[in-house]
């Protein structure tokens, strides 16, 4: 009989849209390669959902918190169900952004200049050396990114501001967006991602049109 897979998708994210189109895409692939499979939309009665399903594997298509920095995992260890992608430890810290840079300084990767800062102390704001990014501490998608220029007053946005107490500040780094995918092992081609929208932000990433992909990237 061939394998019940669970994906888990939705929950209570800021990227619940973005979790949902990915669990969709992922569920007919694995449907398409003859697993059984049970689309859930997570909520927070998601552990009695599995107990009662009791799936031989969870594939999380989760995005942001709950779904990326360790708990829907720990959960899961707990729950004894085998489940895809990084365990507890790694997906806790990869989701901190101030201890992921602490991780690759560490290891004499080069990073931005930046620091941590309390929300209740923005003031200290007009000390950075301008342009800046603002950054939450762990978001995903570019989701509360805000990149702070000669002449922007960046107050009204964190009146706004949603993600938590703890903002990252870094050091802006004008550049392109190059990445490299790896599959089993292997570096695929470099490829550029180009946006009219100043930087590559959630629109951009996620919106018809919103960026262009160039495949292999022009490099010199």
């Amino acid at each position: 009989m061939n394998k019940h897979v669970a994906v888990l998708m939705g929950g209570w994210s800021t990227e619940r849209d973005v979790s949902i189109l990915s669990g969709l895409a992922c569920a007919q692939a694995l449907r398409s390669s003859g697993f059984q499979v049970t689309k859930i939309d997570v909520d927070r009665n998601i552990s009695s959902v599995l107990a009662k399903l009791k799936p031989d594997v969870c594939f999380n298509a989760l995005h942001g918190p709950i779904g990326e920095d360790g708990n829907i995992q720990g959960l899961l260890n707990i729950m004894g169900i085998p489940y895809t992608h990084s365990g507890v430890q790694a997906s806790a810290i990869a989701m901190d952004k101030i201890r992921t840079k602490e991780i690759c300084s560490k290891a004499g990767l080069s990073c931005p200049e930046g620091s941590s800062l309390s929300r209740n102390d923005i003031s200290l704001l007009e000390l950075e050396k301008r342009p800046f990014v603002i950054k939450p501490k762990a978001q995903g998608s570019s989701i509360g990114v805000h990149i702070v220029r000669s002449k922007d007053n960046y107050v009204p946005f964190l009146k706004k501001w949603s993600y938590g107490e703890e903002l990252v500040i870094e050091k802006f780094i004008p550049g392109r967006e190059l990445t490299v995918g790896v599959l089993n092992g292997v570096a695929l081609c470099v490829t550029e991602i180009t946006s009219e929208r100043g930087f590559y932000d959630y629109t951009a990433k996620y919106e018809l049109g919103g960026s262009k992909h160039i495949i292999p990237a022009e490099l010199p």
